[in-house]
């Protein structure tokens, strides 16, 4: 018998899967026609399910945020990039623990870091690649100068255990609409150049540059010098990437479906998806609240408490009912998958589908020896 939107408990995430399909076709065709490779970032969807998908149509590996992410994801997946640094003995061991048989990238920006790494290839038997991590704008991690980069990649090409493999560069302050990204862009590509050129003269040309979040996804072609691109919210799309232009509204893939609970106080009405649903992100555009009403886009989410999220009815003429469904655009996709445990998968108003948000968490889901090695389908 088949499941209908009315009958599902809220709120819960549900996800078009046309809208997906085109989403992650739209990024394939975009990294195949400029010659560029695509290892998406699977921190938005946390699936392996729609990471086999990215792999199918033509990813070169993953990248991850966590160990548990990549753990999951080795299941899929011979090639991760963990884009996190590895700080920290306990996020050593677990991957030193990842299977022998999956190639395993790690990005940098301290040499302290790398002798602790080194330590890591012996325990798992391996050899890790690593990326020098270079800060063009974000202010987050990475190296600012050439001279630190060279000395950091010399000392990987020296290291026992360890590989240079490349830069990476995460432009995440590049969040102004697609059609004004150029000034930016210019800059980064600039900066980049630099590090480019000293590397190369000190003998260590880099295999791999890589950088691209969504926002700026589009355009990484632009940028001399870069070979991969790295994005992650475009499978699903949200409220930012539609307000820069990065996507079209109706490429957002996955809303969060919510049920009238409350129109008691005038002007306003209340919804049964708050903090623990939504998270507590701003729009990182132009726009106010915390989640947008798809088919209402006058009507925002101005407020929340853990349960409850205020639809202020202010600048609409639209009345909703108790009981009724609204489906909200998420500001920031990414935190509203991690606060689930499953998807619902959708077309029209059919239940097609559903998945488990499989890497969520950061407790690990391995339990073998050192240096296992084992079969994955892929």
């Amino acid at each position: 018998m088949a499941t209908y939107l009315e009958q599902l408990e809220t709120p819960v995430p549900v996800v078009d899967l046309d809208r997906l399909a085109h989403n992650l076709d739209r990024m394939a065709a975009y990294v195949t026609l400029h010659g560029l490779k695509l290892r998406p970032h699977v921190k938005t969807h946390k699936s392996p399910r729609i990471a086999a998908e990215q792999l199918r149509l033509g990813a070169v590996g993953l990248s991850c945020a966590t160990l548990r992410e990549a753990e999951v994801m080795a299941e899929v997946c011979d090639d991760l990039l963990i884009a996190y640094p590895p700080v920290g003995a306990a996020r050593l061991e677990r991957l030193a623990r990842l299977p022998r048989d999956v190639r395993v990238s790690v990005a940098a920006d301290d040499i302290q870091s790398l002798d602790a790494l080194s330590v890591a290839a012996r325990l798992g038997q391996r050899t890790f690649d690593v990326r020098v991590e270079v800060d063009l704008g974000m202010h987050r991690v990475g190296v600012t100068t050439p001279e630190k980069a060279v000395a950091i990649a010399r000392h990987i090409d020296r290291t026992s255990g360890l590989e240079f493999a490349g830069l990476q560069f995460y432009p995440g302050h590049i969040r102004s609409p697609v059609g004004e990204q150029d000034a930016l862009l210019r800059k980064v590509g600039a900066d980049l150049g630099v590090f480019i050129d000293a590397l190369t003269e000190a003998g260590l040309p880099p295999a791999v540059v890589s950088g691209g979040s969504t926002p700026a996804a589009w355009r990484m072609h632009e940028i001399p010098g870069v070979t991969e691109v790295r994005p992650g919210t475009y499978v699903y799309n949200d409220r930012t990437t539609a307000s820069i232009g990065a996507c079209d509204w109706d490429d957002c893939a996955l809303t969060v479906l919510a049920t009238v609970v409350s129109v008691a106080v005038k002007g306003q009405a209340v919804i049964d998806a708050g903090t623990k649903t939504l998270g507590r992100e701003p729009l990182r555009a132009d726009g106010d609240g915390f989640a947008m009403v798809q088919d209402h886009p006058e009507v925002f989410v101005t407020r929340m408490s853990e349960e409850h999220g205020i639809l202020d009815l202010s600048n609409t003429s639209w009345r909703p009912r108790l009981g009724d469904q609204v489906r909200l655009i998420p500001n920031h996709v990414c935190i509203v998958v991690h606060l689930f445990d499953e998807i619902i998968g959708v077309r029209g108003h059919a239940v097609e589908t559903r998945w488990p948000v499989a890497a969520r968490g950061r407790e690990s889901n391995q339990d073998f020896d050192i240096a296992p090695s084992k079969p994955r389908a892929v």
